[in-house]
Order: C-alpha cells, then structure tokens, then sequence
C-alpha cells in the first residue's frame, strides 16, 4: 500500500515580488469574504492541465525562466468582474510566455484556458454585483497604475482547497 498523492489538475501561476504580493494579499485580505479567501493574491496563466502534464511543464518553466530576465509588469487598473474585483495585469511578456505555454499544451487545455486570458489578480469575489459595484467605485477613486515585480512561475496541485506546490521557476 502506498501514499502517494492522489493525482490532481495543476494551475500555473505568475510569481510576484515580495512588496507586490504584501500589497495584493493586503487587498485580498481586506475585500476578499473571509470564509473563502483560502490563496494569496495570484495571477493565473492556467487554471486546469491534466496532471500528466507534470513533469513536462516543469521543464518548459526551467526553459522559460532560467537565466531569463523577469517580465516587466503593470498592475495597470481595474476591473469588474461581475460579483468582484481584480486588478488587471498588463504584461506582453506574460501573454508571449503564456501563449507559448498553450501552443505547446494545445491539446490538453480545457475550454477556459483555451479561451481568451485577462490577466488580473482578484482582489473580491463571490459577493453581490451591488458590494462589487461600490468596491470598484471605491477603489477607483485612488487607484493609481504602478509596475510589479514578476519574479517567477509556479505550478501548484489543486486538490480543492488551497493550492499545494509542485514547483517554482525563478527569473533570473
């Protein structure tokens, strides 16, 4: 009889600076309903690869990171999205990591991933559209677009509650 981990879909998820994740996480923390705020604040690049996929994502992320320099990053505004709020990330050297990472896993993308990607770290959700509609007007007020350090990728199991690590893949 063995232990081993029960398989499990993997997200991939852009790795921010420490200031950059204190701040969102304190965002979350602040306007995220605390019964289901489980995660800390992240951009997801992909929300569901079969888990067979492991070992050859490991290996795209190691190529896509090491020895490369971070992507710059802008947490550039605000966005609805319908019952919450996120902050959206504008990055064209995300989206050309990210658009490399779906040709190559073309076949195994679910019809979200395959879809269109806003990038965007949500800051609220599952509330009433009126609770997000006075955030978003609140937040608007003093929102003001800054850079963010980007410093890596991670590939987490997602086994129903919070994300377990499978690896991180650091910029140089």
């Amino acid at each position: 009889m063995t232990d081993a981990p029960v398989p499990a879909p993997i997200i991939v998820s852009a790795l921010f600076g420490r200031h950059d994740q204190g701040w969102l996480d304190g965002l979350r923390r602040e306007h995220f309903p605390p019964e289901r705020n489980q995660l800390d604040a992240h951009c997801t690049l992909f929300h569901h690869l079969p888990p067979s996929a492991a070992d050859e994502l490991k290996h795209r992320l190691n190529g896509m990171t090491r020895g490369v320099r971070a992507p710059q990053a802008k947490a550039a505004g605000l966005m609805s999205l319908g019952r919450g709020v996120a902050i959206r990330i504008e990055s064209p050297e995300l989206v050309a990591i990210r658009h490399e990472l779906a040709d190559a896993f073309s076949g195994l993308l679910t019809p979200q991933d395959a879809g269109g990607w806003r990038p965007h770290v949500t800051i609220q959700n599952k509330v009433t559209p009126a609770t997000a509609r006075l955030l978003l007007a609140n937040l608007s007020r003093g929102f003001e677009p800054r850079m963010v350090e980007v410093i890596g990728l991670g590939a987490w199991w997602y086994r129903g509650g919070p994300w377990e690590l499978l690896s991180r893949h650091l910029f140089a």
